[in-house]
C-alpha cells in the first residue's frame, strides 16, 4: 500500500456521470487508473446511502495503479441540468496526488476533461503544485504534484501517474460551525485557517479580483482529510434529482476506528457489504451540516 490506513483516511470518492463508458475512457485510458469491479449499483448500499432510485444504476470502481487503497466509483445518472460546479454547498472537489502536473495538459487533450485552472505555482505555497479539470459528470478533480510537506501536515508524493484522493473540499454556509462538527462528532482535529484570493470561487461567481475567502484544514494529527471552505452568500443548495445521488462529486468515504464510538445520526444502520471496495468492513453513511453526503468505513 502507499496510503497507510489510519482514522480519517480518504478511502474513495463518488462521481455522478452521463454516460458511464466516456467516463471509464477518461479515467482509464487519460488518468490512468484501474477497473478493479463493475456492473449495477446494489440496492442496499443505494439504501444506506438515501438515493434508493439510484439502484441498479452502471457502476464502475477505479483505483490508482500505485494500489493506494482510495477507490473512485462512478455512478451512470442523468444530468443535472441546473446545477453549476463551485456554486453550490457539499462536496466540491477531489484533489489528487500526481506526478508532472505540467506536462498534464497535453496527456488531456482530446479526453472529456476540461482544464479550468491550468498548472499555476503559488506564490507563497511551494507545498504544492496545482491544477483543475472538470470532467463529464461536472465533478471537479485537482490534480495536485506535491513537493513537499506544510508545516502542519504531510503531504503524499505520487507513487503513479495519477494517486489517491488525499484532500476532499467541502463548501459550506457557515465554515465554523462544519469544522466543529466534524472535530466533535468524528474525533478530527481543526488545523490551519487561510484567508486567499480563491480564483475557482471568484470565477464561479463573478467576484471582483482581489476578492478573498477562508479555508480550515479538518485533520488527523498531520493527516490533511478536508478543506473546508466558505462560500458567498449567493451560493445555494445542491439541486438534486429525488431520490437520487447529488450530481458531480457526489460522495466521500472515510475510515473510521469504530462506527459505534460516533456520535452521528445514520441514513441507515450500520451494516457490511461484500464487494471489492468494502473487504467485508462494516460501513454506514450520515449527512454533513453542508448536506454532503458522508459514508464511513470501520477499519478497527
Amino acid at each position: 500500500m502507499t496510503h497507510e490506513l489510519q482514522h480519517g483516511s480518504i478511502l474513495g470518492g463518488v462521481v455522478t456521470v452521463p454516460d458511464l463508458g466516456a467516463a471509464l475512457r477518461d479515467y482509464q485510458d487519460v488518468l490512468g487508473m484501474e477497473l478493479i469491479a463493475g456492473g449495477g449499483f446494489r440496492e442496499v448500499v443505494a439504501e444506506s446511502w438515501g438515493c434508493p432510485k439510484s439502484a441498479g444504476a452502471s457502476m464502475a470502481a477505479l483505483r490508482p495503479t500505485s494500489g493506494a487503497d482510495c477507490v473512485i466509483r462512478l455512478i451512470e445518472q442523468e444530468d443535472c441540468k441546473d446545477f453549476k460546479p463551485t456554486t453550490t454547498y457539499g462536496w466540491a472537489a477531489y484533489e489528487l496526488t500526481v506526478q508532472d502536473v505540467f506536462g498534464w495538459p497535453d496527456r488531456l487533450q482530446g479526453s472529456g476533461f476540461d482544464i479550468v485552472g491550468p498548472p499555476k505555482e503559488l506564490e507563497g505555497l511551494p507545498f504544492f503544485v496545482p491544477m483543475q479539470v472538470l470532467g463529464t459528470g461536472k465533478e471537479l478533480i485537482y490534480l495536485n504534484e506535491v513537493r513537499e510537506h506544510t508545516p502542519s501536515s504531510d503531504l503524499p508524493k505520487a507513487r503513479s501517474l495519477t494517486d489517491h484522493i488525499f484532500i476532499v473540499i467541502l463548501a459550506t454556509p457557515n465554515r465554523a460551525a462544519t469544522v466543529d462538527w466534524y472535530t466533535n462528532k468524528l474525533k478530527l482535529t481543526q488545523a490551519d485557517t487561510y484567508t486567499l484570493e480563491y480564483s475557482m470561487i471568484n470565477d464561479a461567481f463573478g467576484l471582483p479580483a482581489g476578492t478573498v475567502s477562508d479555508l480550515t484544514m479538518v485533520q488527523n494529527g498531520r493527516l490533511p482529510i478536508i478543506e473546508v471552505d466558505d462560500y458567498p452568500l449567493e451560493a445555494t443548495v445542491r439541486p438534486c434529482h429525488n431520490g437520487m445521488l447529488p450530481p458531480g462529486n457526489a460522495l466521500v468515504s472515510l475510515a473510521v476506528r469504530n462506527l459505534d464510538e460516533l456520535d452521528v445520526e445514520w441514513i441507515a444502520d450500520p451494516q457490511r457489504h461484500d464487494s471489492p471496495f468494502y473487504e467485508g468492513r462494516r460501513s454506514a453513511t450520515t449527512i454533513g451540516l453542508a448536506g454532503e453526503l458522508l459514508e464511513l468505513i470501520e477499519i478497527g
